[in-house]
């Protein structure tokens, strides 16, 4: 009998085995033409975003218009002109005769108020030896490939663990990228190799050019991949030993920069200070108040001085505000980073919480919520684990990817200023924040859901989920792999 036992038990476990593999088979089709599906759906969401912005960029006058300032002012470093002096600057562009006199004061602060760092003429000034149109398309090209490049490899992570949900984020963030396009504002090249470049290191797969990409962002634009590049060096030993050689990379074009500009035009400290506080202070181009030039455009800022300066535009309130709020919650982020030891479940996690406070801490617009890429993993990771309160990263994420995006942002202005004058007082400045500033707010509840996470859950995974689900029999065991 209990020879008579155990065969129908090996039967019935062979019977159990040749089900699960017969079944795995479609399964595994299922899955292969999801991917495809989704890879599709992003690379024709890149498409859209990329053709609506070169169509945009027709109707300003002499095109992509943020390269406009790093081209010209490359070319003017390079021909003995002072780029941080705005008359000098402009009687550059008159030189050139490309000085536009019909164009904007929008427009023309963007070209005028040099307010890059020396390390981007090492980037841009190859570029500007070309003519205008070639270094347009070179550029523009750069960054439609790094930026797919970026979409694609988050997607392809989120995506082992949810298809559908990774396929969505990803195609919410990249077919609102028109102004990305449109501009060819360096954010869009420097989001992309941050994300590039935490890849990299993440996956530990071409960690040198991930560390070669994080040294380039960080000599661009360091309020971007800034904070990135902080939490690796929180991140443990591995992690921040790459991080260094990175800093150690962007140290030495910053020497090399530095000491050139230096040479060229020794005025420019004091030049550069002069053009941030215009562009940043009262009513500039920069300003998070919400009478600014652009603070009724999808190309509005969108840190979290704009949302607080609905209720007072005043630098004193709004920085304050600001400060205490992200600070608090970056010290609790530096808490938790240094005294774990992290899983890559918990590393994703920890980036998804800092990609938020970066953009909410100090001067981001749109084109830089890009990094909100960096969030899809841990997103679809707690999308996959079931829990109610995971669900809600999907939701928190996917509208902060839409509500960062050029195409809602423009509909919630345009709605605004249809509706504004239905309304006064307080009913006035909450239909202001509401629809001229949903962006900081889903931002702020992204980093608020992603600290707790990180904080509370505290995930063990160590590894992603396997591709597909492989049987194995020991000793009359069914074991799946």
């Amino acid at each position: 009998m209990r020879a008579s036992g155990a065969h129908v038990r090996q039967r019935f476990e062979l019977l159990s085995i040749s089900r699960r593999i017969a079944s795995g088979y479609p399964m595994e089709q299922r899955m292969t033409r999801a991917k495809r599906n989704g890879l599709f759906l992003v690379l024709l969401s890149g498409a859209f975003s990329l053709t609506w912005g070169l169509i945009i960029s027709r109707g300003v006058p002499g095109g992509v218009l943020d390269l406009q300032g790093v081209y010209y002012g490359s070319q003017c470093l390079l021909h003995n002109c002072d780029p941080y002096n705005t008359g000098e600057l402009d009687a550059f562009y008159k030189k050139l005769g490309v000085d536009d006199p019909t164009e904007s004061l929008q427009r023309h602060q963007v070209k005028v108020l040099y307010v890059n760092l020396p390390t981007t003429f090492l980037f841009i000034a190859p570029l500007s030896l070309l003519p205008w149109k070639a270094a347009a398309i070179i550029w523009v090209g750069l960054i439609t490939v790094t930026l797919l490049l970026a979409t694609l490899l988050m997607w392809d992570i989120g995506a082992a663990y949810s298809t559908g949900l990774s396929t969505l984020i990803a195609c919410i963030l990249l077919a609102n990228s028109e102004v990305v396009f449109a501009t060819g504002n360096t954010a869009g090249l420097v989001v992309s190799l941050t994300v590039i470049g935490t890849w990299c290191f993440v996956r530990q797969r071409f960690v040198a050019i991930g560390i070669l990409c994080l040294a380039a962002a960080l000599a661009i634009k360091p309020h971007d991949a800034g904070l990135v590049w902080l939490f690796f060096i929180f991140a443990g030993p591995m992690y921040r030993r790459w991080a260094l050689r990175s800093f150690v990379i962007t140290a030495i074009l910053g020497v090399i920069a530095f000491t050139w500009v230096s040479c060229a035009v020794p005025n420019w400290m004091p030049e550069i200070l002069k053009n941030l506080s215009t562009i940043s202070g009262p009513h500039g181009l920069n300003a998070p108040g919400p009478n600014t030039a652009t603070s009724n455009s999808a190309a509005m800022v969108i840190d979290l001085q704009a949302a607080v300066s609905v209720f007072s535009d005043r630098p004193a309130v709004y920085n304050t505000v600001s400060y205490v709020i992200c600070g608090t919650m970056l010290n609790l982020w530096c808490i938790k980073t240094l005294r774990s030891q992290l899983s890559q479940s918990a590393v994703w996690l920890g980036l998804a919480t800092i990609v938020p406070l970066t953009i909410l801490v100090t001067y981001h617009r749109p084109y830089d919520a890009k990094l909100l890429l960096l969030c899809v993993p841990a997103c679809c990771s707690l999308w996959s684990q079931g829990h109610k309160a995971c669900k809600l990263a999907a939701v928190l994420t996917a509208a902060s990817a839409t509500l960062t995006g050029d195409i809602p942002l423009a509909m919630s202005v345009v709605i605004y200023r249809s509706l504004a004058s239905s309304f006064g007082g307080p009913a006035q400045k909450l239909l202001t924040l509401f629809l001229t500033q949903p962006a900081p707010l889903t931002l702020l509840a992204v980093a608020v859901f992603y600290l707790w996470a990180y904080i509370q859950l505290n995930p063990s995974s160590t590894s992603l989920p396997p591709s597909g689900n492989r049987i194995a029999v020991t000793g009359g065991t069914v074991t799946a792999r």
